[in-house]
């Protein structure tokens, strides 16, 4: 196998593709705080506050994107483009190969709850908007002459 980049070498590859996943675990662990603080704000009413969490979510969500990107091209490199990442872990000795699996296992946990409460926010911010537009602007149907 060839380097991935010139000027990285094999294991340098590998291992920026394992700091990665370290880090995207902490920042998942940061963006389910914020997904959580943007519920609790929703539920409050509390525009200002969601709307600084708006820009503190797309940022950790851009931040952890270009780790995704990276990780991509550094085992594209390595292993083709048809890789995944079991085939990166068979790389490693058994003790490093059970440890980079079992953080792999942990972040893709991280993403689906991450999803998942993206969902819930979602469709909370979504019905209190309609509500407070049937509020506003009442309901057609509700008026209608008889």
């Amino acid at each position: 196998m060839t380097a991935p980049r010139k000027g990285i070498t094999r294991q340098e590859a590998v291992q920026r593709v394992l700091q990665g996943i370290a880090d995207d675990r902490q920042g998942y662990d940061a963006l389910l705080a914020l997904l959580e603080e943007q519920f609790q704000a929703a539920l409050r009413h509390q525009t200002g506050q969601l709307s600084v969490l708006a820009g503190q979510i797309v940022a950790a969500v851009e931040l952890l994107d270009g780790r995704r990107r990276q990780r991509v091209s550094l085992v594209t490199a390595l292993l083709g483009p048809k890789a995944d990442m079991s085939q990166l872990f068979a790389l490693l000795q058994p003790d490093a190969r059970a440890t980079a699996s079992a953080s792999w296992d942990t972040l893709e946990q991280m993403v689906l709850e991450c999803k998942r409460l993206n969902t819930r926010n979602s469709q909370l911010l979504t019905e209190q908007f309609t509500t407070m537009q049937r509020v506003l602007h009442g309901e057609e149907h509700i008026y209608a002459p008889g």
